[in-house]
C-alpha cells in the first residue's frame, strides 16, 4: 500500500509537471515533449504495475515495469536539466535576439556543417589517437587473435568512439551557449551563432549517444559500451554541469572522460579492464590539466568575462605555471611506469624519455616566466602546441613498439 500511496503521489506532480509544460512552455517545445511523454509512460507504468498483481509477477511485468521506471526517470531528469538551462538562457535572449534578427537563414550545406560542428571534429581526433594504439597493445594479451576480426573490432569502436565524442561535445554546446556567446573564441560556435536551434542540437546529441551506445554493444561488447556511456555522462553531467562554472579544479577531474578512450580501445579487444589500460587512462588523466591550463592561460580573459572560475582566473599565473609543471613530472613519471608494466620495448622508452624531457623543459621554462604576463601567453601557446604533439607521438610509440615485438 505505501508503494501505491507513493506512486499516486508521483504521478499527481508528473501530470501537473506536463499540465504546467503544455501551459506555459510553448517556445519550448522540448520541455513540453519531456513532461508530456513523462506523464503518458508513468500512466502506462500504472497499468503494468496492475498487471503484475493479475499475473502474479509474471517475469516480462517485471522486467517492463522496472525498465519504464528507468525512461521515465531518465526523462524527469532530462526535463529538470532543459529547464535550468533554458531559464538561465533567458537573461541574454534579448541581445541573442538582435542578433539573429539580422543573421542569414543557412543553406542544407551550412546546416550540415552547423551540426559537425556541434560535435567539435578536433577533439575527437585527440581522443581517437589514444583508442587506436590501445587496440593494438591490447592485442599481445589475446593469443592467437584474428586479426580480420580485430580490423572491424577497431573500425566499429573508431566509428562508435566518433558518434559518443560528438554526442558529449553537442550536448556541451546546447548547456554552456550562454557563456559561449560571452567568450571570443567559442562565440562562433553553431549555437551562438544561430545557426542551430539549441532544442534540436540537445537532440541531436542525445541520438549521437543512443547510437553509439547500441552500435558499441551490438558490434563490440557491453563493457566497452558501458564505458562509452559513462565517458558521455562523466562529460556532460560531472565535468559541464557540476564543476565547470564552480570549482578551479573542474579540468583536473573532468579529464576522467578524455582518458577513457584508451580505456574502451582495451576493453574492446580483451573483454575486460587490464593494469595497463588504467595507467594509459592515469597518462592521458595526468596530461589533460597541463594541456588544457596552457590554453586558459592564453584565453583567461575569454575565462574571468564569462565567469568560469579556471585555474589562471581564480589562482593567478604564477600558480597555474607551478601546477602545469607539477603535473607534467607526474604525466611522465606515469608514462615511465607503462614501460615494465606493459613490457614495452626500447622505442617506447625512448619515445618517453626523449618526449617526456621537452616536456618537462618546457614546463618548467613556462614556471619560470609565470611572473611575467607576456611572456607567460607565449610559453603557454608553445606548450599547449606541443603537448598535443607529445600525446600523438607517445601513443604512435605505443603502437610501433607493441607491433615490433609482436612480430
Amino acid at each position: 500500500m505505501l508503494h501505491r500511496w507513493v506512486a499516486a503521489i508521483v504521478g499527481a506532480i508528473v501530470a501537473a509537471l506536463a499540465i504546467l509544460a503544455w501551459r506555459t512552455q510553448v517556445d519550448h517545445p522540448t520541455i513540453v515533449r519531456l513532461a508530456v511523454s513523462a506523464a503518458v509512460l508513468f500512466a502506462i507504468q500504472v497499468v503494468i504495475g496492475g498487471l503484475q498483481v493479475l499475473t502474479r509477477l509474471s517475469a516480462w511485468t517485471q522486467t517492463l515495469h522496472l525498465a519504464l521506471g528507468a525512461v521515465i526517470l531518465a526523462l524527469l531528469v532530462g526535463l529538470t536539466v532543459t529547464s535550468y538551462y533554458a531559464a538561465r538562457a533567458i537573461g541574454t535572449a534579448a541581445r541573442r535576439e538582435g542578433e539573429a534578427g539580422s543573421a542569414v537563414p543557412p543553406t542544407t550545406g551550412g546546416r550540415i556543417r552547423a551540426y559537425v560542428a556541434l560535435t567539435k571534429p578536433r577533439i575527437i581526433e585527440l581522443l581517437l589517437v589514444t583508442t587506436v594504439p590501445a587496440m593494438v597493445l591490447a592485442t599481445r594479451w589475446v593469443p592467437g587473435i584474428d586479426w580480420g576480426d580485430w580490423g572491424w573490432r577497431v573500425a566499429w569502436t573508431l566509428i562508435g568512439g566518433t558518434l559518443a565524442a560528438g554526442s558529449a561535445n553537442a550536448i556541451n554546446c546546447y548547456l554552456d551557449r550562454d557563456i559561449d556567446s560571452l567568450m571570443a573564441r567559442t562565440r562562433r560556435r553553431p549555437l551562438p551563432a544561430h545557426e542551430v536551434e539549441p532544442e534540436n542540437a540537445v537532440v541531436f546529441g542525445i541520438v549521437l549517444g543512443i547510437i553509439s551506445f547500441v552500435l558499441m554493444a551490438w558490434t563490440i561488447n557491453l563493457l566497452a559500451a558501458f564505458l562509452t556511456l559513462l565517458a558521455i555522462a562523466f562529460y556532460v553531467v560531472v565535468y559541464t554541469m557540476l564543476l565547470k562554472r564552480t570549482t578551479p579544479q573542474n579540468i583536473v577531474i573532468g579529464g576522467a572522460a578524455g582518458a577513457l578512450p584508451p580505456v574502451i580501445g582495451w576493453a574492446a579487444v580483451t573483454g575486460d579492464v587490464g593494469i595497463p589500460a588504467l595507467i594509459l587512462f592515469a597518462l592521458v588523466f595526468y596530461w589533460t590539466p597541463p594541456h588544457f591550463w596552457a590554453l586558459s592561460l592564453r584565453i583567461r580573459k575569454d575565462y574571468a568575462a564569462a565567469g568560469v572560475p579556471m585555474l589562471p582566473v581564480v589562482r593567478g599565473i604564477p600558480e597555474t605555471t607551478r601546477q602545469i609543471a607539477l603535473y607534467t613530472i607526474l604525466m611522465v613519471a606515469i608514462s615511465l611506469v607503462l614501460w615494465p608494466v606493459a613490457r614495452m620495448g626500447l622505442i617506447y622508452l625512448g619515445a618517453a624519455v626523449g618526449l617526456g624531457a621537452v616536456f618537462i623543459w618546457q614546463a618548467y621554462a613556462l614556471w619560470r616566466r609565470g611572473s611575467s604576463e607576456e611572456a607567460s601567453t607565449q610559453g603557454a601557446i608553445r606548450l599547449y602546441r606541443y603537448s598535443i604533439s607529445y600525446l600523438s607521438l607517445l601513443f604512435v610509440a605505443i603502437a610501433v613498439d607493441a607491433l615490433v615485438l609482436v612480430t
